[in-house]
């Protein structure tokens, strides 16, 4: 088990209930500033084709584990904090339809070297919910 606490940066919408679906990424941040005002153009694009939910928290208590850990998934650097986001969505389906729109979309247009995080330290997946409370 991984476990740790996070500060909400942006937590924008309103869950999807108990049949929604979700996508999550796990990653290292070199700039805060930087981030927030990615993450606010990224969660705007995610609500306009279909996500009913976006949350990005930073990092505030995630020490390394003994053989994994929050650190350790995002081979954390100096200097870097890490960060735990997801997006909700109604349904698979609605993801499987506003995930590829999300991506073609201008906000989201990001030259990799200006991104504040390395991207191919970034971890993702998509999860079907077990229930909402």
């Amino acid at each position: 088990m991984i476990h740790g606490g996070f500060e909400a940066l942006v937590d924008a919408g309103t869950p999807s209930g108990a049949d929604g679906y979700v996508d999550g990424f796990l990653m290292a941040v070199r700039d805060r500033d930087a981030y927030v005002t990615m993450a606010q153009r990224a969660e705007g694009a995610f609500r306009d084709h279909g996500a009913t939910r976006v949350v990005e928290a930073w990092g505030s208590d995630v020490a390394p584990g003994e053989v994994t850990g929050f650190p350790q998934a995002t081979q954390l650097q100096d200097g870097e904090s890490v960060v735990f986001s997801w997006v909700e969505w109604p349904s698979k389906a609605a993801r499987d339809a506003g995930m590829p729109a999300t991506m073609a979309d201008a906000r989201m247009q990001t030259p990799p070297d200006a991104l504040p995080f390395d991207g191919k330290r970034m971890v993702y997946g998509g999860f079907a919910k077990l229930f909402q409370a």
